[in-house]
């Protein structure tokens, strides 16, 4: 694995902590399906992670909740606890596992209880400051990348045991 060195005004991903911190950000996040906003919002964190893009949380008053159903796919991160997943409904268009949130975090992760984290490769669209979001590679993840965040990412082939 190679690292890519930063320019100007990028972050590496490889300088993020393990365990992940969880900050605050003013960026405007923007998450689209079909003809909507599910998700639009100011007042997010994101959890950043050696190795991963940023994940943004959203506060679930800036969420269209009532297109979100909870299923009973559970996931367990050893840092953050165990995450409660969503299914997306809108027309006749449905997305299963959508989005993820820590009802109960550990911990540490407490500023992240009932927030909504997206995959941006299982929506229409996923906006940083208007900037349209690359998905994480691989199932697994649901990192955004930006511009100003330099890699190499893990999730793609190759890089399970990173």
């Amino acid at each position: 694995m190679d690292r890519i060195e930063p320019k100007a005004g990028q972050e590496s991903v490889w300088d993020y902590p393990r365990p992940p911190r969880v900050e605050k950000t003013a960026k405007r996040v923007r998450v689209v399906f079909g003809p909507l906003d599910i998700a639009d919002s100011t007042r997010t964190l994101r959890v950043l992670e050696t190795s991963h893009p940023p994940v943004y949380y959203i506060p679930p008053e800036d969420v269209r909740m009532e297109l979100l159903a909870l299923t009973d796919h559970h996931t367990v991160c050893e840092f953050k606890g165990e995450a409660s997943y969503y299914d997306l409904a809108f027309g006749e268009r449905a997305v299963r596992n959508v989005a993820w949130a820590y009802l109960s975090p550990t911990p540490g992760y407490e500023d992240l209880r009932g927030y909504i984290a997206f995959y941006p490769g299982r929506v229409d669209d996923a906006f940083v400051d208007g900037e349209r979001v690359t998905p994480q590679e691989g199932h697994f993840y649901g990192g955004w990348i930006t511009r100003d965040v330099a890699g190499p990412f893990k999730g793609g082939s190759g890089t399970f045991g990173w």
